[in-house]
């Protein structure tokens, strides 16, 4: 299969933004395929630009875990094991359960209403089937949350983690469960945080990370002919 060539950027005085934003989807969409080897070179020319923002970039996302230099041959995509899914999913759950109990402690009308909003908008994709427009309400949905606890950090960790377990290219959708079961699991997180219910926030939290994390590595072990490691949820599952 022909890879679709990577879009050429103009220089702007944000350059090297743009140029992590764009090997960052690139990555996670397959155009720069897990296991491949890039030269700095080869990556600048295909985006037009010179070497500088490129490196640059791609230090960034090396320090994400999305790459790795390697001396004197260029920079390899780095592919998701499923022990770093363990691990990435792990760390979600000891993030945001308590997130969403701080959250819901603290909601502000307003913060319910972008919440609201998300919701909607992840009702409207599931009855179109679109996957792509639902999933990416599903994390504004969970990034409005994350800030909302007041940890501005937070809400950028996890986001970083979303990305690591996309460049795997897992989903539950269509294989273990469909659209608007997920949205039915977000709607039991909003209507706690509505109610400013901080223990019902994180129960709600709590069972669709586990829920989704139990379903991406059946699937992930099932794939891959292997035994299913449950140990990950031992610190997250009482």
């Amino acid at each position: 299969m022909t890879e679709a060539p990577l879009q050429e950027i103009k220089a702007d005085p944000s350059i090297t933004d743009r140029v992590r934003d764009s090997i960052r989807e690139a990555i996670i969409d397959g155009r720069l395929a897990p296991g491949s080897l890039h030269s700095v070179q080869s990556l600048a020319s295909s985006f037009g630009v010179s070497r500088t923002p490129v490196r640059e970039a791609l230090i960034d996302l090396e320090g994400k875990g999305m790459v790795e230099f390697e001396r004197n041959r260029g920079v390899r995509i780095l592919q998701t094991s499923i022990h770093d899914l363990e691990e990435i999913l792990a760390l979600r759950i000891l993030l945001e359960v308590p997130a969403a109990h701080r959250a819901a402690e603290q909601a502000t009308e307003e913060t319910a209403a972008a919440l609201s909003d998300e919701l909607q908008a992840m009702r409207r994709a599931a009855r179109d089937r679109d996957e792509v427009t639902m999933m990416a309400h599903d994390r504004r949905f969970h990034e409005i949350i994350n800030e909302a606890s007041g940890n501005s950090r937070l809400a950028a960790y996890v986001d970083d983690l979303r990305d690591l377990i996309l460049t795997r290219g897992v989903s539950t959708v269509g294989r273990s469960r469909d659209l608007p079961a997920i949205v039915r699991e977000h709607e039991a997180i909003l209507a706690a945080i509505e109610s400013n219910d901080s223990a019902a926030a994180a129960k709600a939290m709590k069972d669709h990370l586990v829920n989704t994390s139990s379903l991406l590595l059946r699937q992930e072990s099932d794939a891959a002919g292997t035994e299913p490691n449950v140990r990950w949820a031992e610190l997250v599952i009482g």
